[in-house]
C-alpha cells in the first residue's frame, strides 16, 4: 500500500526527514546513495527519524530513497525552490 505518493509509510518518513532541517539535508547532498547517508546518520548517534522509524527498516525502499538524493545532485533544494510570497 502506498503512502503520500511513496511506496510506504516508512519510505515516506525517512524521505521526509531527510529534508526536514537544513543539517540533514546537507548531508543527504554529500552523499552518493542512501545506504551511505543511512551510514553516516548512524555514525552520528542518529539511526531513526523524528518519529522512531529506523533508517534500517527492511520496509525501506532503497531505489525510491537513492532517487531523492541523486535529485538533491541535480540541483533540487526545498530551501530554495519555495518561497514566501512569490
Amino acid at each position: 500500500m502506498s503512502y503520500n505518493g511513496w511506496t510506504n509509510y516508512e519510505t515516506w518518513n525517512v524521505a521526509l526527514y531527510m529534508d526536514n532541517d537544513y543539517e540533514s539535508y546537507q548531508l543527504a547532498r554529500t552523499c552518493k546513495n542512501f545506504q551511505e547517508y543511512r551510514k553516516a546518520k548512524n555514525l552520528r548517534g542518529e539511526p531513526l527519524t523524528g518519529d522512531y522509524v529506523s533508517l534500517f527498516d527492511d520496509r525501506l525502499d532503497i531505489k525510491e530513497l537513492d532517487e531523492k538524493i541523486q535529485e538533491y545532485h541535480q540541483g533540487h533544494s526545498p530551501y530554495t525552490e519555495y518561497k514566501a510570497g512569490t
